[in-house]
């Protein structure tokens, strides 16, 4: 429990001391947990939407004053001895899903409690409320031997001023109890709509009755409060943990099984491939080994560690045995830290979250790297799978996208998700929407407001539900990486946490998580790929049309784009990197595709060595721009030529302003305490220094970012940076951008597709 780490719950010691152990008046006996136990984890918040990261403190430093030990007196043995972060009286950690977070913020509530209010007398007696103030305060009287006769008649005095000591206190501790028992009865009342919810997510399991019996517990602490009943029932030990263990044991076993019916059904032998649309993945175990065990995409925030155990991480990097859970896992301590360090540097300036940035990538992410560079995790198979890569910042048409991707697919059995859902959950929190347009002033200028909202729908969760699709969930074909918005950075770290689900695929395509297909695109992507006369080194890439919502279903053909032109930003807040666009194009009866300039980071499509010569920068972060010319200058570098594919297959929801979309520089401005883009955008100048170093930009050379204390953005550059096959200087004339001047010229033989 030491380890920073979200975890299961072991719903062990739940109750306080004096609630599970019946006693006499004045007896307390001496519960112990391990030493070891830190409770920092729970107090920090390491699992959840936290919102603004600001959480509520111990009552018992406000002033009161029911738990001080009289002068010369020796203070009696408690029945725990809390943690320093205050509290050590339950073991708690994080449970899969959204209801875990239910579970958790019940048993902070109940820590809280015991931690708060134990030492101040409203949980020390078996009758309970306030008489337990008055049982205190006799017990001490008797220490002392009871009320001493003074001279003078003092013992008057003393006697009445203790009286109203009493008084005071059992008023205090009237008042607490009544703020108690509020905040007792409005959790209990809150959390109905939300005990449903996640009823209806985790469906019949051990959570349902284990929910059930917290909520039990709530009850019987309210009535010992109320003086209702008294404190003759301990709690019963729920190891929820086993329980959990056991239900995916279970589960699994359950669709080993109705896999094999199915298989039975269809008439499969031996793991032939499928090409019916209504029929399952056919990727053996013996074939796939790293695919197994199955990772669940559903509910959110399951924790692969605690499935699987820590051996599914040191086997991916020290033992040379990688598989698809324990890359998650790896991704998820990140994640887990990068909440605590978020906190910690709420106030810090620019380039010292930059740095420690940089450092936290360093601790957890370098040594996946390390252990798979300049070659594939995972064996690339030959089967013409395809691995689709979705980073979805809280995206109301994942789930849709999900639809059309697998209803158009001509084979569907060899199409793999990889999603990174950054979501606001709702899980007490309030979501906020984006910038939204409610109108316009009397001088005709927009009027504007951020208003609060619902929690975001869960893409994953729609998908799976559709009894059409739930087939592709439970064969392991949708892989998913759920991120709270809080913890989301940039489209950049998110395509970098996509690309590690890649699970061996013979084709890799990076997407945006908004889009149509047309019929069989990906048959058709296929063999365009094929027809460019460097295949296997051909990345098919393009700005995709735009559809709106209501249009009817999308049959693509239309004349693909041409990413042949570019531009140097002159906006203050993209700080003059370089932006791509289109030019012209080749009329609909080329033969075959032809190069183009640059690639489109929100749709490319490649086979899988691409990741191995191009892997994706985790140094990146606070990015919008400037992830498009650095991936055509590495892959143009590294041997990739860039083709346009001659038809549309896709099309892309375009998104201006006025729709009030969040957007991800609007959480980093909430999360650092600093509303608005301006946080976001100072960040970004820092990480863009790593890209207009490789690009060569004169304002940007090695002496420069030393000079400016920001040498830190090369950091492992070395292996992100520009390939050996062609330099960087060829790839600038190729493009025909002149880094000197800031310019970019006519590229003809893009425009007039000219080179095959």
């Amino acid at each position: 429990l030491d380890q920073p780490t979200v975890r299961f719950i072991f719903l062990h010691n739940t109750l306080p001391a004096a609630l599970k152990q019946p006693t006499t008046r004045g007896e307390y006996k001496q519960s112990s947990i391990p030493s070891s136990t830190n409770m920092s984890d729970v107090e920090n918040g390491t699992k959840g939407n936290t919102g603004d990261f600001n959480f509520p403190k111990s009552s018992s430093s406000n002033g009161d004053t029911s738990n001080r030990t009289p002068r010369n007196k020796k203070k009696r043995v408690r029945p725990l001895n809390p943690s320093n972060d205050g509290g050590a009286k339950i073991i708690i950690a994080l449970l899969a899903g959204a209801g875990a977070a239910f579970l958790l913020s019940l048993l902070l509530l109940m820590s809280r409690l015991e931690s708060q209010e134990f030492e101040n007398g409203l949980l020390n007696s078996n009758v309970g409320g306030a008489q337990g103030v008055d049982d205190t305060l006799y017990e001490e009287q008797q220490e002392m031997g009871g009320v001493l006769p003074l001279p003078n008649g003092a013992w008057r005095k003393q006697h009445d001023l203790m009286q109203q000591q009493q008084k005071g206190q059992q008023q205090i501790a009237t008042e607490r109890q009544s703020k108690l028992l509020e905040k007792i009865k409005g959790f209990k009342d809150s959390n109905v709509d939300k005990m449903n919810k996640f009823n209806k997510l985790f469906g019949a399991n051990p959570l349902d009755p284990v929910m059930k019996d917290a909520h039990k517990e709530l009850d019987r602490m309210q009535g010992v409060l109320e003086g209702k009943q008294k404190n003759d029932k301990p709690m019963k030990k729920l190891d929820l943990h086993q329980q959990l263990a056991d239900a995916v044991h279970k589960n699994e076993e359950e669709k080993k099984k109705q896999k094999a019916a199915r298989k039975k059904e269809l008439g499969i032998v031996d793991n032939v491939a499928l090409t019916q649309g209504d029929k399952v993945a056919a990727i053996s175990d013996e074939d796939a080994p790293h695919l197994q065990p199955h990772f669940p995409p559903l509910p959110p925030h399951t924790m692969s560690v605690e499935l699987f155990g820590e051996k599914i991480i040191t086997d991916t990097l020290s033992h040379n045995k990688p598989t698809m859970a324990g890359i998650i896992a790896i991704l998820q301590r990140f994640l887990q830290n990068l909440h605590q360090f978020l906190k910690d540097h709420r106030d810090s300036k620019a380039p010292t979250v930059i740095n420690e940035y940089f450092a936290l990538v360093t601790k957890y992410l370098v040594p996946l790297e390390e252990a798979y560079r300049d070659k594939p995790v995972f064996p690339i198979r030959e089967d013409g799978s395809i691995f689709m890569s979705l980073g979805a910042y809280r995206d109301h048409l994942l789930g849709e996208t999900l639809r059309q991707a697998f209803k158009n697919a001509a084979s569907p059995d060899k199409l793999f998700v990889g999603a990174v859902v950054q979501n606001c959950f709702g899980i007490d929190v309030t979501c906020r929407t984006g910038v939204e347009v409610k109108g316009q002033d009397e001088h005709g200028r927009p009027i504007t407001k951020i208003s609060d909202r619902e929690p975001d729908v869960n893409g994953i969760e729609q998908f799976c539900d559709d009894p059409e699709y739930t087939k592709y969930c439970d064969s392991g074909q949708i892989r998913a990486l759920y991120v709270n918005e809080t913890e989301s950075n940039g489209p950049t770290t998110a395509r970098y946490f996509a690309s590690k689900l890649w699970g061996g695929e013979t084709y890799f395509l990076q997407a945006d998580a908004h889009l149509r297909f047309a019929p069989k695109w990906d048959r058709l992507y296929t063999e365009e790929a094929k027809a460019a006369k460097s295949y296997p080194k051909a990345v098919l890439s393009a700005y995709p049309p735009g559809f709106s919502e209501g249009d009817p279903p999308y049959k693509g053909g239309t004349v693909g784009t041409r990413l042949c032109t570019c531009a140097f930003s002159t906006s203050d807040v993209e700080h003059h990197i370089i932006r791509i666009n289109t030019g012209g194009t080749c009329g609909e009866n080329a033969n075959a595709p032809t190069q183009i300039a640059y690639i489109a980071a929100g749709f490319f499509f490649a086979r899988a060595e691409f990741l191995t010569d191009v892997p994706f920068d985790p140094f990146l972060p606070w990015c919008f721009m400037g992830e498009e010319i650095a991936l055509s200058l590495r892959a143009w570098t590294n041997g990739w030529d860039i083709y346009a594919p001659r038809k549309n297959l896709i099309a892309h929801q375009y998104r201006p302003g006025r729709m009030g979309l969040p957007k991800f520089w609007e959480n980093t401005g909430r999360v650092f305490g600093r509303p608005g883009p301006g946080f976001n955008t100072q960040l970004q100048s820092i990480s863009l220094k790593r890209v207009k170093y490789m690009v060569g930009y004169k304002d940007t050379t090695k002496e420069a970012l030393e000079d400016l204390g920001h040498s830190v953005v090369l950091t492992d550059f070395q292996h992100y940076g520009p390939g050996e096959t062609r330099t960087m200087d060829e790839f600038l004339e190729h493009v025909n951008i002149d880094i000197e001047k800031e310019q970019c010229g006519n590229i003809k033989w893009c425009n007039k597709c000219l080179m095959d």
